[in-house]
C-alpha cells in the first residue's frame, strides 16, 4: 500500500507495514503538514454534512489540522487523487479565447 500527504501529494513511508498507525503529532517530512487529520482519512467526504462517513464522529472545524479522532484510518493510494480541475478549466478557457486578442 502507498499513502500520500493531502497537502503536497508525496508518498509517506511508514516503518510498520501492517496496520499503519499515524500519531497525532506526525507530520509530512516533505511539507510539514499534519498527517493525522481529516483530509488524510479514508472516512473524509466533503460532500456530506459533517464531512465524515462515520456518523458518531465529532465535528472538527479545521480538516487539515491534527486532531484526536479515534476513527482515523489513513487513505490508501487509490483514494488519493490530485485535483487538477481548475488547471484544466483555465486551459480550456485560454483555448476558447485565444483568437480574440
Amino acid at each position: 500500500m502507498a499513502y500520500f500527504c493531502h497537502s503536497c501529494g508525496n508518498e509517506q513511508i511508514f516503518e510498520v507495514k501492517v496496520g499503519v498507525k499515524v500519531g497525532r503529532r506526525d507530520t509530512c517530512p516533505h511539507c510539514g503538514a499534519d498527517l493525522h487529520c481529516c483530509k488524510n482519512c479514508s472516512l473524509h467526504d466533503p460532500s456530506i454534512h459533517n464531512q465524515c462517513r462515520e456518523p458518531e464522529a465529532a465535528f472538527i472545524r479545521d480538516r487539515a489540522e491534527s486532531n484526536f479522532c479515534h476513527h482515523f484510518t489513513f487513505k490508501e493510494s487509490d483514494a488519493w487523487k490530485q485535483d487538477k480541475s481548475a488547471e484544466d478549466a483555465k486551459k480550456k478557457l485560454a483555448a476558447l479565447f485565444k483568437n480574440l486578442k
